[in-house]
């Protein structure tokens, strides 16, 4: 008789404490709009939504494909969707142009892109400069990227409109291919683990990466203030044995106006406990560490829940 009572004691703790569990649990359903298939946006929204289902499964985002960064910025605004992928120049235009809130606030860090442009390894191009007069591909029309070689261009002293043969593409995986064919010397593009840029080097052939000269880079960073100095290690790429400077940016995932602490809150815990299972898929890239946004971004654009994860409240 005793052990049954306890028996059936045991059960009903099991189910009281369960209760709590479960509760912690309620599904979170939020959008992410990404970018145009190819693109490095898409593979990092695909393997942030995996990696988060591993340590909170009730968590989930739907990707929604979209033209890139300046419509992910419309498409905040308006509330169309939650989160919106943001590369670092449209990021900080659009952050530090806004007046009172609601406004649009920084989420949660992607990671820090370096700009290079890729070329064939046997191309006759050997520096930015050996680019004009020729057709080069920067990338969609509402990508960030875009904006950034842009910069790149201007700061090495070539006119981006007038000095080469600019290509913009309707999407971010037809670089590589125009590029193999001839139909462009090269191709812009950041982040050591973006799509365009492993299609190269691990392609027929290998590719070769260039970024701006030693000179051009303080008017690179003179010119834009979201933009940062980053060293390349070696080995980056297949075939690549120096380091190679260039600069770079972070992009981020931003928030709607009004998006509900209490979901960010969640997010940004299990994006930060994700971590590990994040650099298993995007093992080019150094994991998104919400810790980074501290020297990334002033404290006034954080979401407040992502500021008091940082303030370790």
């Amino acid at each position: 008789m005793l052990r049954q009572w306890l028996i059936a004691a045991a059960s009903c703790i099991a189910l009281l404490t369960a209760i709590p569990a479960s509760h912690a649990a309620e599904p979170l359903h939020l959008v992410l709009a990404t970018a145009t298939p190819g693109g490095g946006f898409p593979a990092y929204g695909a393997a942030l939504a995996a990696a988060i289902r591993e340590v909170d499964p009730d968590l989930t985002l739907e990707l929604r494909a979209s033209k890139g960064s300046t419509e992910n910025l419309i498409l905040l605004r308006e509330g169309h969707v939650d989160l919106g992928l943001v590369q670092g120049e449209y990021a900080y235009e659009a952050l530090s142009g806004q007046g009172t809130p609601p406004a649009v606030t920084v989420v949660a860090p992607v990671y820090a892109a370096p700009g290079l442009f890729v070329v064939p390894a046997d191309s006759p191009a050997r520096s930015i400069d050996d680019l004009r007069g020729r057709p080069v591909a920067l990338g969609t029309r509402s990508s960030g990227l875009t904006a950034m070689g842009r910069t790149v261009l201007r700061g090495s002293g070539i006119d981006p409109e007038r000095d080469i043969r600019p290509i913009l593409l309707d999407h971010a995986g037809d670089g590589p291919a125009m590029v193999r064919a001839g139909q462009a010397a090269a191709l812009f593009g950041g982040g050591t683990g973006w799509p365009g840029f492993r299609a190269m080097a691990e392609g027929p052939g290998g590719a070769r990466f260039l970024g701006p000269s030693a000179t051009a880079i303080p008017a690179i960073l003179a010119a834009s203030p979201s933009l940062r100095r980053i060293t390349v290690p070696p080995g980056t790429f297949p075939g690549q044995a120096e380091a190679i400077e260039t600069v770079g940016s972070w992009s981020f995932v931003l928030g709607k106006p009004g998006l509900d602490p209490a979901s960010v809150t969640r997010l940004v815990a299990a994006i930060d406990k994700a971590k590990p299972a994040l650099a298993r898929r995007l093992a080019h890239e150094r994991p998104s560490d919400p810790r980074d946004l501290a020297a990334a971004v002033p404290a006034s654009w954080l979401h407040p829940a992502t500021a008091s994860f940082l303030r370790g409240e």
